[in-house]
């Protein structure tokens, strides 16, 4: 087996980068030798590749599919959004400094070119690149400067799957306008479609399916339906609007529950650090946006930011911040993750305007922070309440005094109720994990609360893994993907007209 696809999507979220992920293990379970990759990508959840760089996390999540580790060149260009008109860039895991959307679309030629060379160079090295696309297709305003949608599909050949969430409602237009507004030579691209998230009966759905491959020429390749425990991992946040449950809780292990409030901050970034605890039985995880929700939780999370000025002016706007000051006050603890750790401190200077001003903390630590123009990228290891641990660092923030014990040897505050890390990833630890939920219960009186012994983070994502290989198994008409991954889309497709499209 020998080729590429593209996998874009009608909408964000629509399931492009857990459908790459399923193929990708699909492949690897068959023993092709298989690599994602996603030329663009805008996203604050991020991870640091052993080959020292940054890459959205969902790429990460796709190598570990491949049974590959991390690499830029998985993600040549990633976007960290820092407002709703700036974004710090990050070229084959480097940051290159903030473009604003003009600037950003004048880089683009000349980034055509990186993202072009890098999938060049990995598909000299691997059997199969499954690419997944930006957004959506039928973003015909950006279609002149595309770099991850049709413009990389024509720059470097590929054929194109379209994947809609029939959860959003309006799945069958949305495939077919997304198609119907492409110019002729990207429709020509278009093998087929790919609908996401099916519930009930696929015989109420095949009579659309049927009408529209007869208005497009092209065939359905599979429904997915569904999948209850797929959670883990997601792309953004955007999955958690507002206050909501991470994950799927299981019962607990002993007689009483752990509530865990994470502050879902407007820049948070790295929103997965929290996914670790949502694993244990008994841990009852939620998103939360204002201070009534915090009265009840045992633990309080404040996670990254890629605005850490701007979203702690935020919490205080909303009054978050003195809930979490008076959480901590009342013996109740609370964690803070990179951003979030440096929220909890005395102060944030910013001497080199890396975020354009300076703030005073929180002050529940005897921290003092400040932004360096250079980011630190890492993935250190050490060891924590005698456990060993790994992690990673992406931050501009670093400590100039800090007057606490540390967390991870010197890295790191543990001040009894308030720790914080700039570590990435550390809650992923499972010996240190289940340390940290016993101590949270002691502190919060939740004598009925028991860790569960057996809860294996590594474990769990590898089954939702496996469960996105069995949906593409199980459901994608595998033989016709293959040949379209292998020859390419069909010759012969027609060309939907439309006033935008043209004619053939």
């Amino acid at each position: 087996m020998h080729g590429a696809l593209l996998v874009a999507g009608t909408t964000s979220d629509a399931g492009k980068s857990a459908l790459v992920a399923g193929i990708c293990r699909w492949l690897a379970r068959r023993g092709v030798k298989v690599a994602p990759f996603k030329a663009q990508n805008m996203s604050n959840n991020s991870v640091v590749t052993p080959d020292g760089g940054e890459i959205g996390r969902a790429q990460a999540m796709q190598a570990h599919a491949c049974g590959l580790a991390p690499s830029v060149a998985f993600n040549p260009v990633l976007l960290k959004p820092g407002s709703d008109r700036s974004s710090q860039v990050v070229v084959l895991g480097q940051a290159q400094g903030v473009v604003s959307a003009l600037s950003y679309y004048e880089r683009k030629a000349a980034l055509l070119e990186v993202v072009t060379g890098t999938l060049a160079d990995l598909r000299s090295r691997f059997d199969v690149v499954v690419c997944e696309g930006a957004g959506s297709p039928a973003e015909i305003n950006l279609r002149a400067s595309d770099i991850a949608n049709m413009g990389l599909a024509q720059a470097a050949d590929l054929p194109v799957v379209v994947v809609g969430d029939i959860d959003r409602g309006g799945v069958l237009a949305h495939l077919f306008g997304t198609l119907a507004v492409l110019d002729p030579a990207d429709q020509r691209r278009i093998a087929g479609f790919v609908i996401n998230k099916f519930r009930g009966d696929p015989a109420l759905l095949a009579p659309g399916l049927d009408q529209l491959a007869a208005l497009t020429g092209r065939p359905t390749l599979g429904v997915v339906p569904w999948a209850e425990g797929l959670w883990l991992d997601a792309e953004d946040s955007l999955s958690a609007v507002g206050d909501a449950v991470l994950g799927r809780p299981g019962p607990p292990h002993g007689s009483q529950w752990l509530r865990v409030a994470v502050v879902r901050l407007p820049r948070i970034s790295n929103a997965t650090d929290a996914e670790a605890l949502a694993c244990e039985p008994g841990v009852a995880v939620r998103y939360v946006t204002e201070p009534s929700r915090l009265l009840d939780a045992d633990l309080v999370v404040l996670p990254g930011s890629k605005s850490t000025v701007a979203d702690l002016a935020w919490l205080r706007r909303t009054g978050l911040a003195d809930a979490v000051v008076a959480h901590a006050r009342a013996g109740r603890p609370v964690l803070g993750i990179c951003g979030g750790y440096q929220m909890l401190g005395r102060s944030i200077a910013d001497p080199h305007g890396v975020e354009g001003g300076s703030a005073h903390g929180l002050g529940l630590l005897d921290l003092e922070i400040e932004f360096d123009p250079a980011k630190h990228l890492a993935t250190p290891s050490g060891t924590a309440w005698g456990e060993p641990v790994t992690g990673y660092e992406i931050h501009h923030g670093r400590v100039v005094r800090s007057g606490d014990p540390g967390l991870i040897g010197a890295e790191g505050t543990d001040r009894g109720v308030v720790l914080g890390t700039h570590w990435h990833g550390l809650l992923e630890n499972d010996g240190f994990r289940r340390a940290l939920l016993r101590r949270v219960a002691a502190q919060a009186g939740r004598d009925g609360f028991e860790v569960a012994p057996g809860t294996s983070f590594a474990d769990v994502r590898t089954a939702q893994l496996d469960l996105l290989g069995d949906l593409v198994e199980a459901h994608l008409d595998t033989r016709s993907l293959e040949h379209v991954i292998n020859h390419g889309a069909p010759s012969d497709l027609p060309i939907v007209a439309s006033s935008l499209a043209g004619s053939p």
